[in-house]
């Protein structure tokens, strides 16, 4: 086994939000790099280190030299390489390139490359030391980190994203002499700020984590750090009866920020519990990267969890100072509330004709007056009262002019419910103020009841409809305005409601100015959505089923996870396959005819076999519309399944393109009232292999 190699990067405190990826991508480059140049093996072990002062990586088992590397260079044409018995110009040049001396050509050797024989020199490279080209990995790898913003720093010339100190590089237990960023490579590094006894001599790669622990008191491993906070938190929560109100994001935030974690346990004043308790979570999270602490209701608590970074005898000073800078965000919260409750919901609407939603579009207040028409029209289809639909839509972005949502956005239609219900407004008004904006995210709640639903439906509607209509389509993973968002928001709704999307995209443009937004907007949404229908749908069905369905356009989404599963039972069936087959074999016969094919003219059937078909066809007509009419999607294809022998037989024994005009006019017209009886549930066609 080879030694361990270890790098470490010593800096001032690093961005905390981006530590995690920082100290993943230092590692993996230098480790691909490593195994690109053969000092490594591609299965070796590299163990990744941040803290939020360092990065680092061990690799293990890394060579000290490169393997020798045979080099293999290819010449001219071993026809073209010699002329009356001597070397050509071309074949003197190769040889000249290669460090050959004219009359050495001979030695030359010759491969046959596919097409021809060529020329082609070998030679064996010494491999290079691990020493002559760390550095360089090291510094290649520095400029391609996801670097929030670079920084310069003192006289140097060194970027990077924060100040760096300190350059570590053993190979075991031996320094690899190097520069990067103007720092000389050497074994000392840092240790805790406080906690650690200074300058730390790392002896070997080897025991780098557990130094740093013992000498540094430094985890220095983002994942060990983070696992250790998860559990003294999961433990000092417990001790209380209580569960934690975080997210990844705060646990990866705090763990960038400590290197030796101390979970402590701070109080504030139950009064402050008046205010909503989502004001003071997310101040506690937002502010000061606290854990609130929620009860088995699920009420928030007056106590709250914090990770020090100092481990002392006595850490009520900690306790207390952090209880007294909570204390102040605290009361600025419960101020914010108290002053936004003075002025009724409905008496801040007016305040958003200030507002811009964008510039093209208008202000949040024209959007609002749009808001209440589409609301309102979708109630009436869903069958729900319009005149609660409509105040909630009018109430439903009042909240944007409070002094809470503008000191935290994140709390908009939140803090809507709350100053709703304090307003005494219907229970299902205030609600849908706060629900209008679910789902948020990729399996998010819906909002729950019609109401919800129909001016949940009327904001992203609106938005799909505004912003696509002006030409700010999504491009590649650029969706500034969150479409693809939203679009999956309404299909989620429509999935489980009998509406038809077609009608709520026209509905919707209706409500814009004329002349607003471009023509053709509604067709080119609808196709847009139905693109984000299938990548919802592409987890649970097969892709395949899901183009057959979608094929066929369909504006009542409702039905499409019905028809992909009468699909799934179609294809269950014996006569399926050859079913799929035929279709696609009359889709390609139609598609070559030039015009209009003629209406089918029984009197003009020759061949018993299109006679067979077309009495057959006659008689599942009715059993199919009637199944299609109770949306029996499933009976409905099964009913095709009587038509595998006479079409079959058709294809066996009539030819289509006849000579008499009149008769292949007839055939087709057959065939095309066969395919359109087919494909009322979805595109067979597309269930051919």
């Amino acid at each position: 086994m080879n030694p361990t190699l270890l790098i470490e990067l010593f800096t001032e405190e690093l961005p905390p939000k981006a530590l995690s990826k920082l100290g993943a991508a230092f590692a993996d480059g230098i480790f691909a790099e490593l195994v690109k140049l053969g000092f490594v093996a591609g299965d070796a072990e590299a163990v990744t280190f941040a803290s939020p002062r360092r990065l680092a990586v061990t690799i293990a088992n890394v060579a000290a030299v490169q393997p020798e590397q045979t080099i293999e260079k290819r010449g001219p044409a071993v026809a073209a390489g010699m002329k009356d018995g001597k070397p050509s110009p071309a074949l003197l040049g190769f040889a000249r390139s290669c460090g050959l001396a004219p009359e050495a050509v001979e030695s030359l050797e010759t491969v046959h490359d596919g097409k021809q024989d060529v020329y082609v020199f070998r030679s064996v490279k010494a491999g290079e030391a691990l020493a002559a080209v760390l550095s360089d990995i090291v510094a290649a790898t520095l400029k391609k980190l996801p670097a929030p913003k670079m920084m310069r720093w003192a006289d140097r010339e060194g970027q990077f994203i924060r100040p760096v100190h300190g350059l570590t590089m053993l190979h075991g237990s031996d320094v690899i002499a190097g520069k990067v960023l103007h720092l000389e490579s050497g074994r000392v590094t840092r240790g805790h700020r406080f906690l650690s006894n200074g300058d730390i001599s790392i002896n070997s790669a080897e025991g780098y984590a557990r130094q740093m622990h013992d000498e540094g008191k430094v985890i220095a491993s983002f994942a060990a750090r983070r696992a250790l906070i998860g559990e003294k938190l999961k433990e000092a929560a417990a001790a209380l009866n209580a569960t934690i109100a975080a997210d990844d994001a705060l646990f990866d935030e705090v763990t960038a920020l400590v290197e030796w974690p101390v979970v402590l346990k701070g109080e504030f004043e139950a009064e402050f519990l008046q205010v909503p308790q989502e004001c003071l979570i997310l101040t506690m999270q937002q502010n000061q990267k606290y854990f609130p602490l929620l009860d088995a209701n699920g009420k928030l608590m007056n106590q709250f969890l914090l990770v020090s970074n100092l481990q002392t005898d006595d850490p009520s000073h900690i306790i207390n100072g952090n209880e007294r800078v909570l204390r102040a965000r605290l009361s600025d919260a419960k101020f914010f509330f108290e002053q936004d409750k003075k002025a009724k919901l409905d008496t801040r609407v007016g305040k958003l004709a200030n507002v811009v939603y964008h510039n093209k579009i208008g202000s949040q207040l024209e959007r609002v007056t749009r808001l209440e028409t589409i609301a309102g029209e979708i109630a009436k289809l869903l069958g729900a009262d319009v005149s609660k639909a409509t105040r909630a839509a009018y109430l439903a972005k009042a909240d944007l002019s409070t002094d809470m949502v503008g000191e935290f956005p994140e709390l908009q239609g939140i803090m809507g419910q709350y100053y709703a219900k304090h307003d005494g407004e219907d229970t299902e008004v205030a609600y849908a103020v706060e629900a209008h904006y679910k789902p948020k995210f990729a399996g998010d709640t819906l909002p729950e009841g019609a109401i919800a639903q129909a001016v949940s439906l009327a904001d992203k509607l609106e938005t799909l409809v505004g912003i696509y209509g002006i030409g700010l389509i999504p491009t590649g993973d650029k969706d500034p305005f969150a479409l693809r968002r939203a679009a999956l928001g309404v299909l989620r709704m429509a999935l489980v409601q009998p509406l038809d999307l077609k009608v709520l995209l026209s509905t919707t443009a209706a409500s814009f100015p004329a002349g607003l937004i471009n023509e053709g907007t509604v067709e080119g949404l609808y196709g847009f959505m139905l693109d984000r229908l299938k990548n919802l749908l592409v987890a649970e069905y097969p892709a395949a089923d899901i183009d057959a369905v979608l094929a066929l356009k369909p504006t009542q989404i409702n039905d499409v996870t019905t028809r992909l599963a009468a699909v799934a039972e179609f294809k269950a069936l014996p006569e399926s396959a050859a079913l799929a087959a035929a279709n696609k074999r009359i889709r390609n016969i139609l598609k070559k005819v030039e015009g209009e094919v003629p209406a089918l003219n029984a009197a003009l059937l020759q061949e018993a076999a299109e006679k067979d078909l077309f009495a057959a066809l006659e008689a599942v007509q009715a059993p199919v519309t009637q199944a299609l009419a109770a949306n029996d999607f499933t009976n409905a294809l099964k009913q095709l399944a009587a038509l595998k022998a006479p079409v079959d037989a058709f294809f066996d024994g009539v030819m289509v393109m006849a000579d008499d005009l009149a008769v292949r006019g007839n055939r087709l017209a057959l065939l095309s009232n066969l395919a359109e009886l087919m494909n009322r549930v979805a595109e067979l066609s597309l269930l051919a292999e």
